[in-house]
């Protein structure tokens, strides 16, 4: 999952659609940065992820019909939220981000497991474009919970490793592409 040389996510979170690859590897001074922001964030992730999915159903409502378990439909963002099934997802997606903080000095390695995770959205129904309205909800939950830590250095850090993440996980619908 090495990024291409020239190419590095833009810090600009401010509207959706801002996420856009735009330069090369992860730093050592911003993966320290993403693992000491990570180490306040993994004390609770249930907590955090709550903060995240609330962001995400709030700048883009329409994902909430996307979340179906035993073919309930939710009413409500709040009905979602508050769903076994769905506090399950919360808990998997903080994982796998997890994953890609232990892993960020070999982000390669987890190259087959998202684009795999991105053929699993896609099948769902889940588009490209929405992973805008995440990057975004992830970058405001790690800003609600650190607070004044969260710097435009630890910003920009999140921003390019959640490019890359998004990127590997981009490929799965480009594999099911060439399946059909």
């Amino acid at each position: 999952m090495d990024l291409p040389q020239g190419t590095q996510v833009s810090s600009n979170c401010s509207e959706r659609g801002s996420f856009k690859m735009e330069s090369g590897r992860l730093s050592s001074t911003e993966q320290a940065l993403i693992r000491e922001s990570w180490q306040k964030v993994s004390s609770n992730l249930l907590q955090h992820g709550i903060v995240l999915f609330t962001r995400l159903f709030d700048l883009d409502p329409d994902l909430l019909p996307l979340f179906q378990y035993n073919c309930k439909q939710f009413s409500s963002p709040q009905e979602c939220l508050s769903s076994p099934e769905f506090l399950d997802h919360i808990r998997k997606v903080m994982l796998v981000i997890d994953a890609a903080v232990t892993h960020l000095e070999n982000l390669s390695s987890l190259e087959e497991y998202l684009t795999n995770l991105g053929k699993k959205h896609q099948a769902v129904g889940v588009k490209v474009d929405s992973f805008s309205a995440v990057g975004e909800s992830l970058l405001f939950m790690l800003e609600k919970c650190l607070g004044t830590a969260f710097s435009l250095d630890v910003r920009e850090a999140w921003t390019r490793l959640y490019g890359a993440v998004v990127k590997a996980m981009s490929r799965g619908w480009d594999a099911r592409k060439e399946w059909e």
